[in-house]
């Protein structure tokens, strides 16, 4: 196996963004996975099974991001211990954290096998979408075992500083969900629950194959079956992580929920509008998203590794290079909106909604390439906390509030509801500017050793 990434040492710039390019082109083939079932359906299918889909993928994603904030808590604890050279406790780590990845995804399966209707009715999903809506997210949640044993995966090989695992495992799935949406929505035609039916085999087939893949290579840690077991201690520490950041996931997605059913009140063009405007930025937002993993990771190695002055470099490095990505795509996204939207859609109606809503997306992708490795550079710090606290204030302090109000204007557009997710960044990035200069760890034992020289 390919020997893994210390960032520890060395130069910070060349090593950091050849550990992230990795992590990029898996969010962009992830996001392209995902995508795939609205583009299909968009050339293949009714506005009402685009709008599906479009709802139905949020729900999905909600539940995803419990998913992705624990593995993240993997994710610290691994990226540390490698810092430390401390190899020998990493297969405890995977071990617990595959036991309890797979009580959480048994336990997710069930409740939205109840639940689901209920969920779809309180996103007021047009009446016309209704039934497809529940039929996508039905067949989708049989697939959340596939999502956490994937996540799991990554995790483990992010925290190592190993960028490319991952990036095989969803290359693995791309493809195969690319081939089945066309068998079952193109060919079959089975509308929104073909492109259901495609996630989820695509899902099976790529953890499958993925294992296989790392059956062969081996490991670069000792591990065996007996350490596949619940070690509380472990766990805990997993969830002391991660948990936070599941919760702020969970919270900033639900708040984007709550958007979408303010949209879905609009009508079945606002609505499908809307979910083509979050399938694109989904790739908008690809470069700060994977400052976030590989920012977290770095940083976890350096605190690790006892390195803070290092970590703190990492940070401005990041915030340089994604700015400068920013820009490139918040261009496209303001003044080619509608460019960019005929890839999953062709109504000319909503291709003019889609475009309305990236308007106000694109002064969002300039602001989260800072807000992003904030949050990438606190999670490696272990500051979870102050993460989940930064991310409710600015989805339930500033996000709803703002687009609610705007939908009530007497000028109310797409463009004004947008608004508000540039607003809410602006405000977490304040926040996360004051913790990390007077409020982080770093920052008070600085201060604390000033004390001690000025006694």
């Amino acid at each position: 196996m390919k020997k893994n990434t210390d960032l520890t040492q060395g130069k910070i710039l060349g090593p950091l963004m050849r550990f992230t390019l990795p992590i990029m082109a898996a969010l962009i083939l992830q996001t392209l996975y995902g995508a795939v079932d609205l583009l299909v359906v968009g050339q293949f299918a009714s506005p009402a099974s685009v709008s599906a889909v479009a709802t139905g993928s949020q729900v999905l994603y909600s539940l995803t991001v419990i998913i992705t904030g624990l593995a993240m808590g993997v994710t610290i604890i691994i990226g540390q211990q490698f810092g430390q050279r401390r190899e020998h406790e990493i297969g405890n780590t995977v071990g617990a954290g595959i036991c309890l990845f797979a009580a959480l995804s048994l336990t997710l399966t069930a409740v939205m096998m109840f639940m689901t209707p209920v969920f779809v009715r309180l996103l007021h999903a047009p009446p016309e979408a209704f039934e497809y809506t529940v039929q996508y997210v039905m067949i989708c949640s049989a697939g959340i075992l596939f999502i956490a044993a994937y996540n799991t995966l990554g995790s483990i090989f992010r925290g190592m500083g190993d960028a490319r695992t991952p990036l095989i495992a969803v290359m693995i799935a791309c493809a195969a969900n690319i081939l089945l949406d066309l068998l079952f929505v193109a060919t079959f035609r089975l509308g929104a629950s073909g492109a259901a039916l495609a996630t989820v085999f695509s899902q099976a087939i790529s953890v499958v194959l993925s294992l296989i893949i790392i059956k062969k290579r081996g490991l670069a840690f000792p591990f065996s079956r007996k350490q596949i077991q619940f070690d509380r201690k472990i766990i805990l520490r997993i969830v002391k992580m991660g948990a936070p950041c599941a919760l702020q996931d969970l919270l900033v997605s639900i708040s984007f929920l709550a958007i979408t059913a303010i949209v879905n009140q609009l009508g079945v063009i606002a609505s499908a509008g809307v979910g083509v405007a979050e399938k694109l930025c989904g790739f908008i937002m690809l470069v700060p998203s994977a400052y976030t993993q590989s920012m977290s990771a770095y940083v976890a190695q350096n605190i690790g590794a006892g390195q803070p002055k290092r970590a703190i470099k990492g940070l401005y490095y990041g915030m340089l290079t994604s700015f400068c990505f920013g820009i490139i795509m918040s261009y496209f996204a303001f003044f080619h909106g509608d460019l960019l939207s005929r890839v999953f859609a062709k109504d000319s109606a909503v291709l003019l909604a889609s475009a309305e809503y990236l308007k106000g997306y694109a002064i969002d992708t300039l602001l989260v390439s800072f807000l992003f490795c904030f949050i990438g550079y606190f999670n490696g710090c272990g500051c979870t906390t102050f993460v989940m606290i930064q991310g409710l204030i600015g989805a339930f302090g500033v996000r709803i509030p703002v687009s609610y109000l705007m939908s009530r204007a007497a000028d109310a557009s797409l463009f004004h509801i947008a608004l508000a997710t540039p607003c809410s960044t602006v405000i977490q990035i304040v926040f996360c500017f004051w913790f990390f200069k007077w409020g982080s760890p770093y920052f008070q034992k600085k201060q604390g050793m000033r004390q001690k020289i000025i006694r």
